[in-house]
């Protein structure tokens, strides 16, 4: 099960991962680990992210925060 939907939101705002490890300052085999859903990134990393992308960091979540099944 994928957890975070990293990879489609760099493609749907034309970022790379590069561009990411930059900003975040770590290595691209990281956020390449993030985007296929082998690790995860922790949550101070994640609101980082979502501000890297300009979006909630809910938007980052497989899914929608309050349709999740518990």
């Amino acid at each position: 099960m994928d957890c975070n939907r990293l990879k489609a939101e760099l493609a749907e705002r034309k970022r790379s991962n590069k561009e990411l490890a930059a900003f975040l300052k770590t290595k691209e085999n990281t956020v390449s680990r993030w985007c296929t859903n082998k690790s995860q990134p922790s949550l101070a990393t994640l609101f980082r992210i979502a501000e890297f992308l300009g979006v909630s960091p809910g938007i980052l979540l497989s899914e929608p925060i309050g349709e999740r099944q518990i």
